[in-house]
């Protein structure tokens, strides 16, 4: 039977933790037998209690001396620290689920005048930056010089294994039927490649056949006079979508139907949650969740599961819903004759040609048939492909429906370019200016009213990830926040930046940064701001490693809200619907008009992705498409 999780943890930290107190108990003995003076029992009990502390504290003391000293070495200093307890203990503590992602970072970052700081966790230093010249650092101008990093990866490897998400230059083992190698992850990056080029994201037949069918259970579930939890709906439109281009598998979510609201009792509410997929989801989310909880702890999580490990229950979940689909894929090849390519029979992975009508699932089974390593893959894409186009619609139908005025003018831009009925096509998107600028505006800024009264915080960007990681692997200068000395970054210092709170920087947006105006990616405000600086907007990441699905999601969300708006004209929040347990807590109805909570309708939270807890339940009206069609 395998250790649990916080004995195996307190295992390998044994040495660590006994060696302090025995060097006293050693002093002690050493002191009777040779100086002949008794050390009381207590005094020895004590200092073996303290010696722990001790230690820890002259190591930590050493280590910044070391850090100061190499910083005025190269002409820098240390980016300032957030206050907090002793070794950061209180970050444990704090109360993430009521907590607006990166919320307290914005007011600790005008109290140090800095957006770049040193964060105290469990002793140990991180950088923090929303500096868009240190993240243009990290992602691509000294690229080479940071990975994800080993406790990254050892975080991530329970959920996403050897993806391309946690893997780095050097690592990520890729264990086939006779080979072992080590994938770096440029080869993840050529592997999938092949399946964003334009001919096969302007394939519009997969969008439109699943899209038909989710607005048709939307008009349906409306008709019955309840409020849709849109989120569900489109988080199964992008599942089915993302299953046919990806597996080559349509896994039918949609089938299962649309949630009823808390309120309503109907012996159809619990079937959606009892469908195959939906199980899947749930438990891929739940796994997600604890994942994310568990990069609080750092290599320390044991001790938050010290008994059972949490993930071990939902991945079982994953990894019987995805098993079949890989063991049909690599039938389905055998079957065919052709057989799975040996090491010698490719110089490296990657320089196959994709075939026509080929998935990335048929892809792969060309190289391995190692399940393991087959789901890796498709786990780290399914969250690529399906959370975040997903979260995507999901804020921005939010959005829309806190401000009429931008759905109204969509809506006339989707009239004009594609009509009432009519599919749209891959040069509509090009040339549909202000649908791009709304899915742009969704991401980095707050909605306010034109009035200027009743400001609606809902700003939500970087809806993979409000917060991202790197480990420097030699030092680095970032660039202050006031033109004062560079920001020294000790090697090995692990490096958070987070896109979110970039984003929301008036310095760099301009005074209405909080404001939601998908017209200031059409107007003078582009020139000024994004243009000079194209690192304060990274919805997508940036670098070598930015999303090689972007255009894919765009093209995805795109088509299902003109296809959406075609069919409705106006949608409202069902606050009523919403759980209770979902509804913003009361600590966020605060006096500051400025804050990014204040007026919030909905709960937001973020695992690897971002989502709106409880779901986003709605109420649409149907367009009549003959008369507007006029």
């Amino acid at each position: 039977m395998p250790l649990s999780p916080g004995i195996g943890y307190l295992a390998t930290q044994l040495p660590r933790i006994l060696t302090p107190p025995l060097l006293v108990y050693c002093a002690k003995l050493v002191t009777e037998l040779r100086l002949g003076i008794i050390v009381p029992t207590w005094l020895t009990t004590l200092a073996c209690v303290l010696s722990g502390p001790a230690v820890l504290t002259v190591v930590v003391q050493y280590r910044d001396y070391q850090n100061r000293r190499q910083a005025a070495a190269h002409g820098a200093i240390i980016p300032p620290a957030v206050p907090g307890s002793i070794g950061g203990l209180n970050m444990l503590f704090a109360n993430i689920g009521d907590m607006y992602p990166a919320e307290p970072l914005s007011a600790v970052a005008s109290e140090l005048g800095s957006y770049t700081m040193t964060i105290r966790f469990l002793f140990q230093n991180r950088i923090m930056t929303a500096e868009p010249e240190n993240i243009k650092a990290i992602l691509a101008t000294e690229f080479d010089a940071f990975e994800k990093g080993s406790e990254f990866r050892g975080l991530m490897e329970p959920l996403l294994g050897t993806g391309v998400f946690a893997a780095d230059g050097k690592y990520s083992p890729l264990h086939t039927r006779n080979f072992t190698e080590f994938i770096p992850w440029r080869r993840h990056v050529e592997m999938t490649r092949p399946f964003f080029h334009r001919e096969r994201i302007s394939d519009f037949d997969l969008f439109d056949h699943h899209a038909t069918k989710a607005i048709a259970q939307l008009k349906a579930r409306l008709r019955e006079g309840y409020a849709a939890d849109f989120q569900d709906m489109v988080a199964r439109f992008t599942m089915d979508t993302s299953s046919s281009f990806l597996f080559g598998k349509d896994v039918r979510s949609l089938d299962a139907g649309l949630p009823y609201p808390h309120n309503v009792t109907t012996d159809a509410a619990s079937v959606p949650a009892a469908h195959p997929s939906s199980v899947f989801a749930t438990a891929f989310q739940e796994a997600q969740t604890i994942t994310s909880l568990r990069s609080r702890f750092g290599e320390h999580w044991p001790l938050r599961e010290f008994w059972v490990d949490e993930l071990e229950k939902p991945m079982r979940i994953v990894r019987e819903f995805l098993d079949p689909i890989l063991e049909e894929a690599v039938a389905r090849k055998r079957a065919t004759g052709q057989a799975i390519q040996e090491k010698d029979k490719t110089n490296e992975l990657g320089d196959r040609q994709v075939q026509e009508g080929e998935s990335l699932l048929d892809h792969l089974v060309n190289y391995t048939d190692d399940h393991t390593i087959l789901r890796d893959e498709l786990l780290n894409l399914t969250a690529a492909g399906r959370d975040t186009t997903a979260g995507l619609l999901t804020f921005t139908i939010y959005m829309l429906a806190e401000h009429p005025e931008v759905l109204t003018k969509l809506r006339e831009e989707i009239f004009r370019f594609v009509g009432p009925t009519t599919r749209p096509t891959y040069d509509n998107f090009r040339d549909m200016k202000y649908l791009r600028a709304v899915l742009n505006g969704k991401m980095p800024h707050l909605i306010r009213r034109k009035d200027g009264t009743n400001p609606l915080q809902k700003r939500f960007d970087s809806i993979v990830r409000p917060f991202n990681v790197r480990t420097a692997l030699q030092p680095i200068l970032f660039r202050s926040s006031n033109n004062g000395p560079p920001l020294f970054v000790p090697a090995g210092t692990r490096c958070a930046f987070s896109t979110i709170l970039m984003h929301r920087r008036k310095d760099l947006w301009g005074p209405d940064a909080l404001e939601f105006d998908p017209e200031r990616f059409l107007d003078e405000r582009l020139h000024k701001y994004l243009t000079p600086n194209p690192f304060i907007f990274l919805p997508f990441n940036g670098g070598p490693r930015i999303c090689l699905g972007q255009q894919f999601a765009y093209h995805e969300a795109s088509f299902f809200l003109v296809r959406l708006l075609q069919t409705f004209s106006s949608v409202s929040l069902d606050l009523a619907a919403q759980p209770l347990a979902a509804r913003p807590p009361a600590s966020w109805k605060t006096d500051d008009k400025s804050g990014w909570t204040a007026h919030e309708k909905i709960r937001p939270r973020s695992h690897l992705t971002m989502f709106v807890f409880g779901g986003l339940w709605v109420r649409m009206k149907e367009a009549d498409a003959i008369a507007e069609g006029k």
